[in-house]
């Protein structure tokens, strides 16, 4: 017989920047200087790299993350909240003393969002972090110019890279950032992203660059949904975005990322790969904060029910399309999932004042 022991791998490898998250919605209009907005709308939640973890783990995927927390009550509770209450492996993580959680203020308006953040470089490097990292099925990264050294070391360990990119404030676009896809299993940028590194003028176009350099090839299209190739079994898909109210944008694209991942691991069809995603992005921006606002099985598994128990025409149309989530979805999807607070709870061991 056999080995048949289960796989006990981290599903899902990260390590990138946190952030302590503070959300303002609801504006009747953008703040302009000089002028005080009053909004109902906010909520506070761990951010950057936790919207990744977060999205991943509300999934049952076993999430390991390598972060660096500051020595303050903001990384403290961001510990609290992803180990205790999100079940992420923080054993790859440090505290530093005397460094600050960096913190980000984000004014939802619309469908986009202006971020402003407090912080300072942390004082371990991602590569510090990770040493020689554990092998994990997959692991999601954030490529930047200049390559990780574990990034390499991933990759020959088996483990199957799934890269986004972000915005390059220099405007250069510089093609050379591609050559680190030679690593990845997977690319999953926003359409403006791709069209300015391959040099397009379509995301098609620069859909089908993108897919003579990495096996599976994803650009997301915001309101217009997403398109993908896979090289390996020849699959091309096409799937509009989920019509939905936004309330907050924040963290759409981690929960779009983390989400394809998981069905990718379930091994999933590529169409269903990507409505699924696009799925999750939607639900998640009806929601404040981007990693607390992750739908996970929950949260789908609500929506599944809604569209069914509604006879809209509409709604025929989503059960048609979404079909598939009766045979994909656990038989139980687990506790509701916690949003983000207006404000997080008093640290413990401070009294109430009299």
């Amino acid at each position: 017989m056999g080995d048949e022991r289960p796989d006990a791998r981290p599903d899902v490898l990260l390590t990138g920047l946190l952030f302590y998250d503070l959300v303002l919605t609801g504006l009747g209009k953008p703040p302009t200087p000089g002028e005080e907005i009053w909004t109902d709308g906010m909520g506070t939640s761990p951010g950057g790299i936790a919207n990744l973890a977060v999205a991943a783990a509300r999934y049952g995927l076993r999430t390991s993350l390598a972060t660096v927390f500051g020595d303050d009550y903001y990384g403290a509770h961001c510990r609290e909240v992803l180990a205790e209450q999100e079940h992420i492996d923080l054993s790859l993580s440090r505290t530093a003393d005397g460094w600050h959680t960096p913190v980000t203020v984000s004014i939802a308006y619309g469908h986009d969002r202006a971020l402003v953040t407090h912080g300072q470089e942390p004082p371990y490097s991602q590569d510090a972090l990770m040493g020689d990292p554990p092998a994990a099925r997959t692991a999601l990264v954030h490529i930047e110019a200049e390559p990780r050294e574990w990034l390499a070391k991933a990759a020959a360990n088996g483990t199957k890279i799934y890269a986004d990119v972000g915005w390059d404030p220099t405007q250069q676009w510089s093609s050379a950032l591609l050559d680190q896809l030679a690593l990845c299993h997977a690319f999953v940028p926003n359409d403006t992203e791709a069209m300015a590194y391959t040099r397009t003028d379509t995301a098609a176009d620069a859909l089908s660059k993108l897919s003579e350099l990495v096996p599976v090839a994803v650009v997301t299209r915001g309101g217009d949904g997403a398109i993908a190739v896979d090289q390996m079994t020849g699959e091309y898909a096409d799937v509009p975005a989920l019509a939905t109210e936004v309330l907050d944008a924040t963290g759409a694209g981690d929960v779009f990322g983390a989400s394809f991942v998981a069905a990718s691991l379930g091994g999933w069809p590529l169409e269903e790969r990507l409505r699924f995603a696009v799925l999750a992005a939607g639900l998640s921006v009806q929601r404040h904060g981007g990693a607390l606002a992750a739908p996970g099985w929950y949260g789908v598994h609500e929506w599944w029910r809604s569209v069914q128990n509604t006879g809209s025409s509409k709604n025929t149309e989503l059960r048609r399309a979404y079909g598939f989530l009766a045979d994909r979805m656990p038989a139980d999807p687990g506790p509701p999932v916690p949003h983000a607070p207006v404000t997080p709870p008093a640290p413990h061991g401070i009294p109430d004042l009299p």
